[in-house]
């Protein structure tokens, strides 16, 4: 059932996308007099439609994608000496139209997040956000650094007062390169370097430390000790064999280290303080076998819901969006200079999971990833890769530098290579969201 549930959203999700998308490109096309001969959901065999003047609007059978057809798009096409022709055009005016459909899906997400911000903005009122840090784990980055437990991050690769998001978003892309850390420590500051490296499981960087945080327990396992003890989802940790909770990392480090050992998990529940004993188990759910109670663990942030005006929504989703293009931008980069695992890529396979995901969690979480989604599609379009909008930009770029249109046998070439990467990332990234569905052999 959560299947079909996954791919009803899914669709809704990319069908969204490819209107907004594929609607930029003709509404520049249009703009500019260019005959626009099929406006398509999908790729392939056409399935049902409509004409409308000289326009076939259409449903294709693959769905995950669409297009807009112009009259002389390509070198020997029909029509190609036609004056409303894509070629006939000038090069800035097509130029326009190729970043028309990127540039909407720019709107989109500062639109969608603009429209739920002036309805309900959460801000994070945690003291996490002073970015104390929780714990530091032995022969980390961030223990090589001289980071200790108490400390606070004043600063990090020039961004000042960061939040724990911030500092996640820098240490996460930032495997294998030195990032500077103003660390202040009872009243006194100082200057370190830490250099995140990169998780085998996640792909990701990582410095060791993690936030002075109040911790609660999330999703438990079926079958597995934390679920036969008693523990509940959301059950707030104390304490466990009497050391304090304040940092998911210190929780785990203390299963880990249990070596098989019951442990005495001290937690607040309905107002209740309760006391129980786990035995953990030497298992794998996940990754490599380990000591384990089957329980994910996660930050308890406190929010103060409101309601933004539009200036202020307007502001903080361009603000949002602005950070979050930062982190893709670094994340691409990270994957071609081999720093982040190009595993953490999601197809959509993943994508559909996601979507179910935050559907269910409601409208607001929704809105969140179709935002998200939205400025991911902009970004990888503008790759200059051979077929995508970026590619045709990086061409005209090209002809307007050297004020000639470059030979056929150049366009063809560079398309052929581009098809051909293309090709190889989508089977890379399904083979990479069934890998990830997959158990372990």
């Amino acid at each position: 059932m959560n299947f079909l549930h996954n791919v009803v959203w899914l669709l809704i999700l990319i069908g969204v996308m490819i209107l907004v998308h594929e609607l930029g490109h003709f509404w520049a096309a249009r703009l500019f007099d260019v005959k626009v001969e099929v406006f398509s959901f999908g790729f392939g065999p056409r399935l049902f439609g409509f004409r409308r003047g000289e326009t076939d609007y259409r449903f294709s059978a693959i769905l995950f994608g669409g297009y807009v057809k112009m009259a002389g798009e390509q070198p020997g096409d029909e029509g190609v000496e036609d004056p409303r022709a894509f070629l006939a055009k000038a090069r800035w005016q097509r130029l326009v139209i190729a970043a028309a459909g990127p540039f909407m899906n720019i709107v989109l997400a500062v639109g969608l997040l603009t429209g739920l911000f002036m309805v309900k903005y959460e801000k994070v009122v945690d003291p996490e956000t002073h970015a104390v840090v929780g714990h530091v784990l032995a022969d980390s980055p961030a223990a090589k650094a001289g980071i200790r437990d108490g400390d606070r991050i004043v600063a990090i690769d020039g961004n000042q007062n960061p939040t724990w998001e911030d500092i996640r978003l820098k240490e996460i892309a930032g495997a294998g390169t030195q990032l500077g850390v103003l660390v202040e420590r009872e009243g006194k500051t100082f200057h370190t370097t830490v250099t995140p490296v990169l998780e085998d499981k996640a792909g990701l960087g990582s410095a060791g430390w993690s936030a002075r945080a109040d911790v609660q327990l999330g999703a438990l396992s079926p079958g597995m000790p934390a679920e036969k003890s008693g523990l509940k989802k959301g059950d707030l940790l104390i304490s466990a064999n009497g050391q304090p909770i304040h940092s998911v990392l210190r929780f785990h480090e203390i299963i880990r280290g249990s070596k098989g050992q019951p442990i005495s998990i001290q937690v607040m529940r309905d107002g209740q303080v309760k006391t129980i004993e786990v035995h953990p188990v030497f298992t794998k759910l996940d990754g490599p076998e380990r000591w384990m109670i089957g329980a994910g663990v996660e930050q308890r942030l406190k929010f103060a819901v409101t309601k933004l005006s539009f200036p202020n929504a307007l502001r903080e989703s361009v603000s949002q969006n602005a950070r979050l293009s930062a982190v893709i931008i670094e994340f691409l980069r990270g994957i071609v200079e081999r720093r982040i695992s190009p595993r953490n890529l999601e197809g959509p396979i993943r994508i559909g999971q996601l979507s179910g995901e935050a559907a269910r969690e409601g409208p607001s979480t929704f809105i969140m990833l179709m935002s998200m989604v939205s400025l991911n599609l902009a970004i990888f379009n503008l790759l200059p890769i051979p077929i995508l909008d970026g590619g045709v930009i990086l061409l005209l770029l090209v002809e307007m530098f050297m004020r000639r249109d470059l030979s056929l046998p150049v366009k063809e070439a560079f398309f052929k290579v581009g098809f051909v990467f293309i090709m190889v990332i989508v089977v890379f990234v399904l083979y990479n969201d069934i890998s990830k569905i997959l158990p372990a052999g």
